[in-house]
Order: C-alpha cells, then sequence, then structure tokens
C-alpha cells in the first residue's frame, strides 16, 4: 500500500451558490484526500479575466494514499462532475480544484507541476496557506509561504467570508 502524502489543495467557485460548491467539493474531495484542516473562506477579486463574478477561496490540507497524477485525476473529474467546462482560461466556474502541495515533492511533467508554479503570484491562495501553514518551506524558490505573501503588493479585496470550522463540521455530518 502507498504512503499517505500531505497534500495542500486551492478549492476556488465563483458562480452558482458559492458556498454549497465548496461543501460538495469537500465531500467529494474526502473521497480521495483525508482533510485534516481547512483555511477560512476568503471572498475575492477575480485573477486573470477580471469581467467575472467575486471569488470564495481556501484552502484544504488533507492525507492521500494516491499519486500526483491520480489526484490530479480524481479533482479534475470532481470539477467535471461540479459542472467545469474548460473554455476560458482563468473565466468563471462552479469549482475549481489545485494541487498546491505534495509532500515536498517537486514534480514536472507536461500534465502537472508540483509545488503550483503561480503560487507565489496568487494572493487568494497564499492568504489561506499562511492561515494553515505560515512556515511551509517553498521545496523550489526556498521562502516560507508567510515570506512569499509578504513579497506581494497589497492588495485590498480580500475578505473573510466564513470560519473554515463550518465546511469541516459540515463534511463530518455528511
Amino acid at each position: 500500500m502507498r504512503e499517505m502524502a500531505h497534500v495542500l489543495l486551492a478549492f476556488g467557485t465563483n458562480l452558482g451558490a458559492r458556498m454549497e460548491n465548496l461543501r460538495e467539493a469537500l465531500r467529494k474531495v474526502a473521497r480521495v484526500a483525508s482533510p485534516t484542516r481547512a483555511s477560512s473562506i476568503y471572498e475575492t477579486e477575480p485573477w486573470g479575466v477580471q469581467a467575472q463574478p467575486r471569488f470564495l477561496n481556501m484552502v484544504l490540507a488533507g492525507e492521500t494514499a494516491l499519486s500526483p497524477d491520480a489526484l490530479l485525476r480524481a479533482l479534475k473529474t470532481i470539477e467535471q462532475e461540479m459542472g467545469r467546462v474548460h473554455d476560458v482560461r482563468y473565466g468563471p466556474r462552479p469549482i475549481d480544484l489545485d494541487i498546491l502541495f505534495y509532500g515536498a515533492l517537486v514534480l514536472h511533467t507536461a500534465d502537472l507541476e508540483i509545488p503550483h508554479p503561480r503560487i507565489p503570484e496568487r494572493r487568494f491562495v497564499l492568504v489561506p496557506l499562511v492561515e494553515l501553514e505560515p512556515n511551509l518551506i517553498h521545496p523550489i524558490l526556498k521562502q516560507t509561504s508567510r515570506e512569499l505573501l509578504a513579497a506581494l503588493p497589497d492588495a485590498n479585496g480580500e475578505q473573510l467570508y466564513a470560519p473554515a470550522l463550518n465546511l469541516m463540521d459540515a463534511h463530518s455530518n455528511s
């Protein structure tokens, strides 16, 4: 049996019932990565394509026995099940699931890069990541998540939306 790997996953949603989208995604992701902790949920401005609704973003810490490729396939299947259509890059979506870190693994294939290559430029990922893992050292950049966040220019727009405990409670009661 494969050893369990500590993973950090990013969740984002800006279409439909956003909070319910996060709850549903958490329930589905829990089948492939056992949640251990979740960040708070942050409401953020869109990144990439600006003419779209605001996002709810969060980061989930968990454990998985899946390989990185199998985990990616599982997350893409969940996105499809929840109605994601990959038509506009960085466009609106009911759910977006990304592997941020898979232990200390560094991986670069045609389909997958770990750590996620755009972590250092995405405040909407770094704010909840710092909440969960402020001293996590990026295995390539050799900086902590807190240092990566501090290096970004200040931005208004992130607002604490709801405590993470609600989502974790929703998961444990389902």
